[in-house]
């Protein structure tokens, strides 16, 4: 059964019973108030008689006749039935051993007289009784005359109020039908409407299920199916943000693999292109030594490779062991290294460090400097200029590394510190290259919760600046 059908279902059972219970619990109460009013009057009727005998009493007891007591009686008897006339208001006086002095009774008196039973001077007792058809109010008392003892019993027709009451009740029966199918027609719009909003999360849901991931439940109210509304899209989207960075980091693992592919078979093909050569051919000096010097680059190449790669993994998974340290004294222990890497094409190195104290792991700290630095001389001129720049900026220790090279073109910025990725395929495989330098700083500056910006213009040079110590900030790279 779908939500809107039982949200429907139980509020109209709910209000059939409410309303029919409602309904009943005034009809009798609405009932019982005129029936006990009807008690009452009649009560009264049988008192005033009561009384108009009492009036008479003393009269009664001078003349002391049967005659003459029972003339009286019929007398006021005959006086209530006319004044009372047409009411459905019957009187009978009985005397000694039941003897009917008078009755206009239309029916038969029960032999069994129940409120008789035990019946006092100056007590009334009444009892409803069904008769044939008809529902009758029997009030009953008894006056001693004379030491005899007289019945007097009034009995008045209420089968009206019960007819009255069998009225209300059809008339709310057709008063409930029709309540009850308005009541399920609104509430079949009411429920549709209140649960079309679960609807169209439902189908949302569905659809994102499908793999339509942008798909958003359109709702603008306010109540909590809106609130969960808006938490649903939230959830959407980062579901939707999570398999947008799952796929690319598919696809980037990909990449990789057809990358990591490539730069193995490249060396290969040329250590076994030129082995098998060698070995085919009749030995001949500078053919042998041309091979073996391919042979022998091509296997530092991979050998190179095979290194960045081993330190591109294990980076992945590493958890730096971090002590305080001071990154110009880090860039100072490795200055002859760095002006050998440099002196190859006559590069001038500039130091202009100043004290930068950081909690880093000093050898991968060695090893972005000194990637950094390798490919500012790749990317530089002979004679040209790299710089070393080391300073605080607020709290934060910053490393930067500017060279006067070629630059790198506005739209590959955002790639090269993907593995592989190079910006100039040419000069990068003529340097032994594999595009792993950059993505192996990248790891090293997340480690240090660490900002990589990169701001480089063609022709005039590049920089890189790592601002270390800010974790609460992504990997950034910027262009100019």
């Amino acid at each position: 059964m779908k939500f809107w059908q039982k949200i429907c279902l139980f509020s109209i059972i709910t209000f059939i019973v409410i309303f029919n219970a409602a309904s009943i619990m005034v009809i009798e109460r609405n009932h019982s108030k005129m029936l006990l009013q009807e008690i009452n009057n009649t009560l009264s009727a049988n008192m005033s008689i009561n009384s108009s005998v009492n009036a008479i009493v003393p009269i009664l007891r001078i003349y002391d006749s049967i005659d003459y007591e029972k003339t009286v009686l019929t007398n006021i008897a005959q006086e209530f039935v006319e004044k009372n006339s047409g009411q459905g208001n019957y009187l009978e006086i009985a005397g000694d051993q039941n003897k009917t002095i008078y009755s206009n009774l239309d029916f038969d008196m029960p032999a069994d007289r129940e409120e008789q039973k035990g019946l006092q001077p100056d007590e009334i007792k009444y009892i409803l009784r069904d008769i044939d058809s008809r529902t009758m109010l029997f009030t009953t008392n008894v006056t001693d005359i004379n030491q005899k003892s007289y019945v007097f019993t009034y009995v008045k027709d209420v089968s009206p109020l019960y007819a009255e009451r069998v009225e209300q009740y059809r008339l709310f029966i057709q008063i409930d039908i029709g309540a009850c199918l308005l009541y399920m027609i609104v509430m079949f719009f009411i429920s549709k409407g209140l649960t079309k909003p679960i609807e169209n999360m439902v189908r949302t849901a569905k659809e994102i299920a499908q793999g339509q991931f942008s798909e958003r439940v359109q709702l603008k109210s306010r109540d909590e199916i809106g609130i969960l509304a808006t938490n649903f899209n939230e959830m959407a989207s980062v579901v939707e943000d999570k398999i947008i960075e799952l796929e690319r980091n598919n696809s980037a693992q990909q990449r990789f693999i057809n990358n990591i592919t490539h730069e193995l078979k490249t060396p290969l093909t040329s250590i076994i292109g030129y082995a098998n050569y060698m070995r085919t051919t009749k030995y001949d000096e500078a053919a042998f030594l041309e091979g073996v010097n391919v042979i022998y680059n091509e296997g530092k190449r991979l050998e190179a490779l095979s290194t960045k790669l081993m330190d591109l993994i294990l980076l992945t998974d590493r958890q730096p062991l971090m002590k305080p340290d001071n990154l110009k004294d880090i860039v100072a222990e490795m200055e002859s290294s760095l002006r050998l890497i440099a002196s190859a094409k006559a590069i001038e190195l500039e130091l202009l460090c100043e004290d930068s104290p950081l909690l880093a792991e000093k050898d991968l700290i060695k090893v972005i400097i000194f990637n950094l630095v390798d490919n500012a001389v790749k990317a530089s001129s002979e004679k040209g200029r790299v710089t070393i720049r080391t300073a605080m900026q607020g709290e934060a220790c910053v490393l930067e590394v500017a060279d006067e090279g070629k630059g790198i073109a506005e739209e590959h910025i955002a790639n090269i510190f993907e593995p592989f990725y190079m910006a100039d395929k040419a000069r990068t495989r003529n340097n032994n290259g594999a595009g792993l330098g950059l993505s192996i700083c990248r790891s090293i500056a997340e480690l240090h919760h660490g900002v990589i910006e990169v701001a480089s213009e063609l022709g005039r040079g590049t920089t890189i600046r790592v601002v270390f110590g800010q974790p609460n900030r992504a990997i950034e790279v910027s262009g100019t």
